[in-house]
């Protein structure tokens, strides 16, 4: 079942709030009425019944009803239909001596003086008052219609109620158009979002619109904002990983051309797939990274995040990397107290760290230098001894494809971005500067 929208479930909460306020207030006001027009009915009986007791009735004899018609002629009552009203004069033995010539005449002799009683009479219910007659042992009962005061009072009750129905309806009218004009900017916003275009990522406007809506607008710039960047640093991914994918690919292609333009020059085509070998494997590690800063670009903290094991992450990339930096004559030195720049992330990331580190230490460090790892305070530190960074160039190292001019190394100059993009993942910071030792990397927590 399809949800209302929130306009209409806002006017039909408002409609059945109202409806039951009006149906509350009427029931109140019909008790109100009720009760009040049985006073006053009660009232009217009583007086009544005052001015038949005050009469002689000495002289009349029973069944003798002739002057009865003249007798309520001569009783100004109102309104009272024929009816609603009746009485009826008992003697001392029950027996009725005088009625009204309609419904008193049906009334039984069950005297209560001075009070009222219910009484059923031709399936109706009647109201009757008893008074003891002020000459003679006589009791005079004057008794009106239940169902005759009902309609009273809901005739009443009615007349009250319906300028109060009335006003809830116009209330309810004012709101509903109160209500869709403060829609309107949200359907105008989103009229304008429905036809934005795909690529158009410019902030939203949010002129016009409900306070309690522009945290919301807010809420989608700050996403637009972030779509943005990241479709821009995609951009610059696949642009830059196409330049400097085409710098090897057209080396190998050349030395292939080479190898097929000298099919019998013994030395020109080993030097060639020496080289075709050498540009193979710089074109397979710049994929390798390439892929590994991909897999930092787009990762993000999820369930995979787990505690990670710092030392354990070290013994292995260390033992990866001792075959390489023994054949430089470098000697690698590993301390650690079990702390790392952060405690829960992806583990493949977090040994990419520490494996890029390493890596470039060994690479652009000189023979028999020594290099230090440590682990300590929350912090990852790489110093690789007898290295100094120009520091005209030191601000660019963590560049996409920065490689200083002259560099000899082979590399792909993504290694210290991939290293920023995870530690920036983490909240952890990357600094690098020279130091009298050496030139030092260090990843800390962020306080």
């Amino acid at each position: 079942m399809k949800k209302l929208s929130l306009k209409t479930r806002l006017i039909l909460s408002f409609a059945l709030i109202a409806g039951i306020v009006l149906c509350i207030a009427a029931f109140f006001s019909w008790e109100e009425t009720n009760e009040k027009t049985n006073e006053f009915f009660d009232t009217y009986q009583v007086a009544l019944a005052r001015q038949l007791a005050a009469a002689d009735w000495n002289a009349i004899q029973i069944n003798d009803t002739d002057l009865t018609d003249e007798l309520i002629d001569d009783i100004d009552n109102g309104d009272t239909e024929d009816e609603a009203i009746g009485f009826a004069v008992f003697n001392q033995q029950g027996d009725k001596i005088f009625h009204d010539g309609e419904n008193g005449r049906y009334f039984p002799y069950a005297p209560t003086p001075d009070a009222f009683s219910t009484h059923m009479i031709d399936d109706e219910e009647w109201r009757i008052v008893w008074v003891s007659a002020t000459h003679g042992p006589f009791m005079i009962a004057v008794g009106q219609e239940a169902e005759y005061r009902a309609d009273i009072a809901w005739e009443m009750m009615e007349v009250f109620t319906f300028p109060w129905g009335v006003g809830i309806a116009c209330l309810l009218g004012v709101m509903i158009v109160i209500i869709t004009l403060e829609f309107w900017p949200i359907n105008r916003l989103a009229a304008h979002l429905r036809n934005r275009r795909g690529d158009d990522l410019s902030p939203i406007s949010d002129d016009g619109l409900p306070t309690e809506i522009k945290p919301l607008t807010h809420a989608m710039n700050l996403l637009l904002k972030k779509i943005q960047e990241t479709m821009e640093r995609e951009r610059s991914f696949i642009a830059d990983s196409a330049h400097e994918l085409r710098t090897p690919l057209t080396a190998l292609k050349i030395q292939l051309e080479i190898i097929q333009l000298a099919p019998e020059d013994e030395k020109t085509r080993t030097e060639a797939l020496n080289k075709l070998s050498i540009g193979i494997d710089r074109a397979a590690r710049l994929v390798e990274q390439l892929l590994a800063l991909s897999r930092a670009e787009s990762a993000l903290r999820s369930d995979t995040d787990t505690q990670i094991d710092w030392d354990k992450i070290v013994t292995q990339t260390v033992a990866d990397y001792t075959h390489a930096a023994e054949m430089k004559d470098i000697s690698l030195f590993v301390s650690s107290d079990k702390t790392g720049p952060f405690s829960f992330a992806n583990p493949i990331l977090a040994a990419l760290i520490v494996r890029n580190l390493l890596d470039n230490a060994i690479r652009y460090s000189p023979q028999g230098a020594k290099v230090y790892l440590t682990l300590c305070h929350k912090k990852l530190h790489v110093l690789n001894t007898q290295t100094h960074v120009d520091e005209a160039i030191l601000s660019r190292l963590s560049h996409r494809f920065y490689r200083p001019a002259g560099q000899k190394q082979k590399g792909s100059g993504l290694g210290l971005s991939i290293v920023e993009r995870i530690a920036h993942l983490y909240h952890a910071s990357l600094k690098y500067h020279n130091t009298p030792d050496g030139f030092e990397v260090v990843i800390s927590a962020r306080e």
